[in-house]
């Protein structure tokens, strides 16, 4: 009888086909068979590139006289550690009863290469061969999922840019590590006075070690300059009396701040620090007395604007947005949130974690009830599940912003199933929080806006302006759901609700041309801020964003395109510069701050192969790799392009003679570091 093989990344995940496939498997050593089917595994990678000396072992020693490095056809090999595990699944999809083999790797491009590899040296031929495309580790996912495999053959785009992604990390890494190391490792080990230094060089590891030098050296010259704002006390009398039946009514203040006009006595002069503020606190002083003889002075509204304003539920999680939220409010590293959604994933408690799209498809839309209704038994949720289904709120949701199949390429966002709960108790505090967030975040879209009501009054007093205003919820929609139940409850919040509903009834009397007193004036001193150094969260949005550090949700959304690195590489990135201690990373807040090896590594890049520090020209070497997964471009044309940078770059260090120079910049760095 024909057979089956399915082939999955890691044992637990063949545990779960195996388990979906509902027949008595025996196990055998290294994979599990029954009448029609075989499972097995990979253990991650099993095969890799071979280093250059397996192409000629004068190569295992590094020369200018052997580089650049760039050979025809490359080499693979079985990884040793390995070995027996590939040679089971070796004659497993050899074997002369097996019929078809379902690729079961994880869904994307690493897991596509995976395969290809073990393919490749396996030698698999004559085979039917289906590739199984999942979301999550559900039962139901991985049936649809055998149940709609396509062949092989319509992931070679995908299987080519995966290739390519090896070959450049390899023939950037090799040649670019080799000529630095070469040209320059004696230097730094000097200066070190280290036994030798490798310059340890990477198409995106080199970026990132660039981006979180630039902006601790911005912070160096950064040069504060300060600045003194006038605030003015608006007197705002109370419409009613207080609880209390007493006489007295209960009073308010509204704070509002000088803005310069073009009727005002500074308009136009050197005097100002912007257009709130002042270079020099004498200047500050002069317009508090202007303003402020008599007190309290009397102001005319010249504006008075009350507006809606909306608060939409923010887009879905993707990988890179959850390493930055559990960034600030766990303080853990990119790389702990990875291995959280990835226990979440194979405990079947959320969809597939390495994603870069914050959206869903039409086809899970239609299905959403599913999800939903699985989170009636998650207790912290449970009414709003309910509230969601019984009002039937996930209607039309594949109308929204928050379904796109066009922003989806291999995975949409990271959501929970609905199913898995019975795992919760055997989750650590740190991933029950995690799974929270992901669903209220979940949630939260099928709710309305919050909304808000906000008066703004411009107040003119002797022909300078000054503005307020305040702002209430008059609608809590999302947020009801979106609230943790670890966050730290706000001391007094009623109370201050309270107040602010009093003073924006409070300001309703009020309209254009109304007298309003403002009863005193003060001087509020600032100073510029430097830049904020990255965090192991904000340096992956950087990364997520080509360089950029956007905190506006909607704008990043806007702007995305490819970033430097993938979802499923970029804590790996930040681990590999903490190790090589390029960078350190404060286990407390998850601050980043170059150390002098990783400054010292900066400037010999940016001294000899400057391209690699450009966020924007390393995002477009990622974008290249998905014009190949598209079918835009051919991978000959890619590493055509690929080898003539490595060619060029690497025999224009051969030619470089600044090693001198470069000491005077190591100096420069070293004066920051405590010896």
């Amino acid at each position: 009888m024909a057979k089956s093989v399915f082939i999955a990344e890691k044992p637990s995940v063949a545990q779960e086909f195996a388990k979906a496939l509902h027949v008595n498997f025996s196990r055998r050593d290294g994979f599990l068979e029954a009448e029609e089917y075989i499972v097995t595994w990979c253990v991650g990678h099993l095969v890799t590139m071979s280093y250059p000396e397996a192409y000629d072992q004068n190569l295992k020693r590094w020369s200018f006289d052997t580089l650049p490095f760039l050979p025809k056809e490359f080499k693979y090999e079985v990884i040793p550690a390995v070995e027996r595990q590939f040679n089971i699944v070796k004659e497993l999809l050899n074997r002369k009863d097996v019929e078809t083999i379902y690729v079961c790797t994880d869904s994307g491009r690493e897991g596509e290469y995976i395969y290809r590899l073990v393919e490749q040296m396996a030698q698999v031929h004559g085979k039917k061969e289906k590739r199984v495309w999942i979301d999550s580790q559900t039962e139901e996912e991985i049936l649809k999922g055998i149940k709609n495999a396509k062949d092989l053959s319509e992931y070679d785009n995908l299987c080519a840019a995966a290739y390519l992604r090896a070959k450049e990390d390899y023939l950037m890494g090799i040649n670019f590590s080799r000529v630095l190391t070469l040209k320059y490792g004696r230097n730094i080990s000097n200066y070190m006075k280290t036994d030798r230094t490798v310059v340890s060089v990477g198409r995106v590891m080199t970026c990132v070690l660039g981006m979180i030098v630039r902006r601790e050296r911005e912070i160096r010259a950064f040069v504060k300059t300060p600045f003194y704002r006038v605030l003015g006390t608006v007197y705002v009398p109370a419409v009613h009396e207080n609880d209390a039946g007493d006489s007295k009514p209960v009073n308010f203040n509204l704070e509002a701040e000088w803005r310069v006009n073009d009727r005002s006595a500074y308009a136009q002069t050197p005097y100002l620090y912007k257009e709130n503020g002042f270079k020099e606190k004498e200047k500050a002083e002069e317009l508090v007395r202007i303003v402020s003889e008599p007190l309290p002075a009397n102001g005319i509204i010249e504006q008075l604007e009350r507006k809606k304003e909306t608060k939409n539920p923010p887009l879905l999680y993707n990988l890179a947005e959850l390493q930055n939220e559990c960034s600030k409010l766990f303080k853990i590293s990119p790389d702990q949130t990875l291995n959280i959604i990835q226990e979440l994933y194979e405990k079947k408690l959320v969809t597939y974690p390495r994603t870069d799209a914050r959206v869903l498809s039409t086809a899970v839309c239609k299905e959403i009830h599913k999800n939903i209704g699985g989170l009636k038994a998650y207790a912290p949720v449970k009414a709003f599940a309910e509230e969601i289904l019984n009002n039937q709120m996930q209607k039309g949701i594949e109308k929204t912003r928050y379904c796109n199949d066009k922003q989806i390429t291999d995975h949409y966002a990271v959501i929970p199933t609905g199913q898995g709960l019975n795992n919760l108790n055997s989750l650590s505090q740190t991933a029950a929080k995690t799974y929270e967030i992901i669903v209220r975040r979940f949630l939260s879209i099928f709710f309305p806006p919050a909304q808000y009501q906000k008066v703004t009054m411009t107040v003119n007093v002797k022909n300078e302006t000054f503005t307020a205003s305040q702002k209430v919820q008059v609608f809590e929609g999302y947020l009801a759901v979106a609230k943790n139940s670890f966050a730290k409850a706000k001391s007094d919040s009623e109370n201050d609700e309270r107040e602010e509903n009093g003073l924006f009834e409070a300001l309703k009397k009020y309209k254009k041309g109304s007298i309003i007193e403002l009863e005193k004036f003060d001087i509020k001193e600032g100073e510029t801020s430097p830049p904020k150094r990255y965090n192991s969260g904000s340096i992956i949005l950087a990364m997520e964003n080509a360089g950029q550090l956007i905190e506006d949700e909607e704008l990043r959304a806007q702007i995305k395109g490819c970033g430097i690195g993938t979802s499923a590489t970029r804590a790996e990135i930040l681990k590999k510069l903490n190790n090589n201690k390029y960078i350190s990373t404060n286990a407390k807040t998850q601050i980043i701050t170059p150390t002098l090896l990783g400054e010292i590594i900066y400037d010999v890049v940016e001294n000899s192969i400057r391209q690699l520090l450009n966020p924007e020209l390393t995002a477009s070497w990622e974008k290249g790799l998905n014009y190949v997964a598209e079918g835009s471009i051919t991978s000959g044309e890619y590493l055509e392009k690929l080898e003539g940078f490595v060619g060029r770059r690497t025999r224009a260090v051969m030619g470089l003679r600044n090693q001198s120079q470069l000491v005077a910049l190591f100096n420069e760095a070293a004066k920051n570091y405590s010896k």
